[in-house]
């Protein structure tokens, strides 16, 4: 269908095909990134009742060097990947210092 169309008209439906894929994959973000904190507030609460430490900074250094890896397999920058997983981190750390007060 695209091949019969003008370029600028095929560029525009390209580009609603693009805009539809990336809200798509923005919501699977939010839903995922909201089940992930599920989980991170359940342990955040047994560390609490079991007087654990609010962070793990091996389990947190394990886990980066591990998403770099990922990052690297998914053709994405690793640096961002390491940024975005500590901003995460220290969200979850903060969750985790609000179960023990």
């Amino acid at each position: 269908m695209t091949e019969t169309l003008d370029p600028v008209a095929r560029a525009a439906v390209l580009l609603k095909e693009h805009r539809q894929s990336i809200d798509r994959l923005d919501a699977i973000l939010v839903y995922t990134l909201g089940e992930r904190f599920k989980h991170t507030q359940a342990v955040g609460k047994l560390k609490a009742e079991n007087d654990l430490p609010p962070s793990d900074p091996d389990r947190e250094a394990a886990q980066i060097a591990r998403l770099e890896d990922l990052a690297t397999q998914a053709d994405l920058d690793p640096d961002f990947a390491k940024k975005f997983l500590n901003f995460v981190i220290q969200e979850v750390i903060r969750h985790h210092r609000q179960h023990q007060s």
